[in-house]
């Protein structure tokens, strides 16, 4: 009886499989592009959202002039100014909007409107989920990179595949990219840090290994 035949017939066996987990991974890996390392936007202007407070200064009336805070429904309430919406505006239009209300009351009144604290619309936050130290969202900033986020979130878990974490770009409708945060924080390969965008969800993995 040869013994031999199985025993080779096993190994055979283990070796494919090793060979189809490896190609497994370079699939995965090879899955998405990686994300390009400039994608900030020009001209950003920043957009008001639930939680976020402003400033308004109406010139000449100090009266007028208060700090409120935009409430879920992503309105606000000032003095002569009542139920407001100004999520998804940018200071510059909520100031036009004020103006015109209080033109009602006021000869010609001049509005300047300041956000104070800043939180944002849900669709332009920054979420990270996974296996970061600190999971998240994060109020998006003009030339916000991945170094800025992963720092903001306590870096990675023990557990994380760094290397296999992925961007979800809702600004190009869900697409996704590949990102090398191992390669970032771990090794310091500022070759690795690239540009976020408003709406960007970074997904970081488990280490199967």
């Amino acid at each position: 009886m040869n013994l031999g035949q199985p025993v080779a017939g096993r190994f055979l066996a283990l070796g494919v499989s090793c060979l189809l987990l490896l190609s497994g991974c370079a699939l995965m890996e090879e899955a998405h592009p990686p994300a390009p390392a400039k994608a900030a936007l020009e001209n950003y202007s920043y957009v008001i959202g639930p939680g976020d407070s402003l400033n308004i200064v109406v010139w000449r009336n100090p009266e007028l002039s208060m700090s409120v805070p935009v409430r879920p429904d992503g309105k606000i309430s000032a003095p002569l100014v009542d139920e407001l919406l100004v999520q998804g505006k940018n200071p510059t239009e909520v100031s036009r909007e004020v103006e015109r209300v209080l033109g009602k009351y006021v000869r010609d009144p001049v509005v300047t409107v300041m956000v104070t604290n800043f939180v944002g619309p849900y669709s332009e936050q920054i979420r990270v989920v996974g296996e970061a130290s600190k999971p998240q969202f994060l109020p998006f900033k003009q030339q916000m990179t991945l170094l800025d986020v992963m720092i903001a979130v306590g870096g990675l878990t023990d557990f994380a595949d760094g290397n296999s974490a992925t961007i979800l770009r809702t600004s190009e409708g869900n697409k996704q990219y590949s990102v090398r945060l191992k390669d970032l924080i771990k090794r310091g390969d500022v070759s690795a840090n690239v540009d976020v965008r408003p709406g960007d969800i970074l997904i970081i993995p488990q280490s199967l290994f």
